[in-house]
């Protein structure tokens, strides 16, 4: 069995400026997400002929534009998880009763914009802990999907934020606990603490390839360009799950309407064309591998 999901996380632009420490942008660029790039995954998701799973902050779905672009995207059959009510980036830090009121808040948003209870979870950032593990498992989420088991995301991570400090900026993203680098990397069932295998939620890892465990996202794919990243793709090919996260803004560019984030995010100066036939390539090389494409719930189903 050879199963590809792509998620796509719809965080909008103010949580970007938040990462980099800039005032939140203003006018049609704080939901560009919604107004533009959830067109350019949809006709993506049509071309390739491919479900999605759309994770979606429930603070998001206040607006009604966003509300009804994302229920639009149900209606046409693809998943829609849960990424909590307001997208704090540090979730694992808050009290108990807090990180419940983030799960609960953002599941409920979407059932009330879409009709239907999420299944799945990803957390702000990557970041979880055993903690919010116990919430979920609380809560009845059907499985997570949250782990980047990748040292190079981690380094690079831990050196952007030392540079933004060193600006003088402070950042509202926060670094893990290292110790997610010893998680499985293929499905498993979480354990105490929730890098070893257990009993407890289902969590499909986000992407890394074999060996180096190099990141396997969209960030990394669309800024290799179509060659280079079929040859990324090869290096998860046998892997039986290949869950491929994708980011709202893996399909915008500054030209867009977001200038701002040009000098601190170099994916943003990459003309979103070429990131489409990035993600192109990619899907290509994974169908000739032989593998289906499915929602992230169909996925845990058939590797619970």
């Amino acid at each position: 069995m050879r199963l590809c999901a792509l998620s796509v996380d719809l965080d909008e632009l103010p949580n970007y400026h938040a990462i980099h420490g800039l005032r939140p942008p203003e006018g049609a660029a704080a939901h560009l997400v919604y107004d533009l790039a959830l067109r350019r995954l949809g006709d993506l998701a049509a071309t390739a002929e491919v479900p999605l799973t759309l994770f979606a902050i429930g603070a998001d779905l206040a607006r009604p534009e966003s509300a009804r672009a994302l229920a639009a995207m149900a209606a046409r059959g693809h998943e829609i998880g849960n990424h909590t009510l307001d997208h704090r980036y540090d979730l694992t830090r808050l009290p108990r009763d807090e990180q419940r009121r983030q799960v609960e808040g953002g599941a409920a948003a979407i059932e009330a914009a879409t009709g239907q209870r999420p299944s799945g979870f990803r957390a702000p950032g990557y970041t979880v802990s055993d903690g919010l593990y116990d919430v979920l498992e609380e809560l009845g989420v059907g499985y997570g999907s949250s782990v980047f088991p990748c040292p190079a995301y981690y380094l690079a991570k831990a050196a952007a934020l030392g540079a933004i400090r060193a600006r003088g900026r402070s950042s509202h993203s926060v670094l893990d606990d290292p110790r997610v680098l010893l998680a499985p990397t293929r499905p498993y069932r979480v354990g105490r603490p929730y890098q070893r295998r257990g009993t407890g939620l289902l969590e499909l890892p986000v992407q890394v390839t074999r060996g180096l465990r190099l990141p396997f996202i969209g960030t990394t794919l669309t800024l290799l360009g179509a060659a280079r990243a079929r040859l990324l793709t090869r290096m998860v090919v046998g892997e039986p799950l290949v869950n491929l996260e994708l980011h709202g803004i893996d399909v915008l560019d500054a030209d867009d309407g977001f200038p701002e984030l040009r000098p601190h995010q170099p994916d943003a100066r990459v003309p979103h064309v070429q990131k489409l036939l990035a993600l192109g390539a990619v899907v290509d090389e994974l169908r000739r591998a032989g593998y289906s494409f499915v929602r992230l719930d169909a996925a845990a189903r058939a590797l619970g």
